[in-house]
Order: structure tokens, then C-alpha cells, then sequence
């Protein structure tokens, strides 16, 4: 599966931005989707993640309750809807993809996710 990350931005802080994941190559609803975030100078972290029928979420502590993960499998897109946006979470967002049936993963480690799409830039402004 082949993965490209648009949307991203300037945005004032506690504003909202919507970062999208489009999908291709595969059987999208096979896959579960990862959304991390690199800062400058820092190593890639867990954002969140969604299941393959978009049924179940899970997110990392610090974007709790302002980061919201969807999908739509006839469209082939995941969203990352980011509201209250903060300084801190100025990075490079990047979507991953991983089977749903692999085992021995947490799913939230970059190493758990084989496929990647390239990084949308999103900084917020204090």
C-alpha cells in the first residue's frame, strides 16, 4: 500500500487543522493506520491510530482529547482532525500503514508500521 499525507499548515494556536491520508495500492480496509510526528532535532513519536473499520481509536496522551482519527475505506483516506492546537505540536506528521493481522505489536512504534507516507508539515504559531 502506498501512502501520501496532505493538508498541513500554519495555523495560530489553539486553532484546528485536518491533515488527510490517502491510500492506494492495496485493500485499504485490511490495514491499520498509524498517524506520528516528528519534531526538529527529536525522534518520531505516536500520534494515534485507527482500526481497519475505523471502530475503535487510540491516542497518545498528549493530543488526547483534541486529536480525533477517522477513515472512510470507500475513499481510501484517513483524517487527522487536530483542534486546540498547540506550540508544541509544531512537526512533521506522517501516516503509516501496518496488516491488521499482524501480531507482536503494540502499534505504537514507528517499527510496528512497514509502510509510510511522506511527512506533511504543520506549525503552530504562539
Amino acid at each position: 500500500v502506498q501512502l501520501q499525507a496532505f493538508g498541513g499548515g500554519l495555523v495560530q494556536a489553539g486553532g484546528s487543522l485536518r491533515l488527510s491520508c490517502a491510500a492506494s495500492g492495496g485493500i485499504f480496509s485490511n490495514y491499520v493506520i498509524g498517524w506520528f510526528r516528528q519534531a526538529p532535532g527529536k525522534e518520531r513519536v505516536f500520534v494515534g491510530r485507527i482500526t481497519r473499520s475505523g471502530g475503535n481509536t487510540y491516542y497518545a496522551d498528549s493530543v488526547k482529547g483534541r486529536f480525533t482519527i477517522s477513515r472512510d475505506n470507500a475513499k481510501n483516506m484517513v483524517y487527522l482532525q487536530m483542534n486546540s492546537l498547540k506550540a508544541e505540536d509544531t512537526a512533521s506528521y506522517y501516516c503509516a500503514a501496518r496488516y491488521f493481522s499482524t501480531t507482536g505489536v503494540s502499534g505504537t512504534m514507528p517499527s510496528d508500521y512497514p509502510y509510510w507516507g511522506q511527512g506533511t508539515l504543520v506549525t503552530v504559531s504562539s
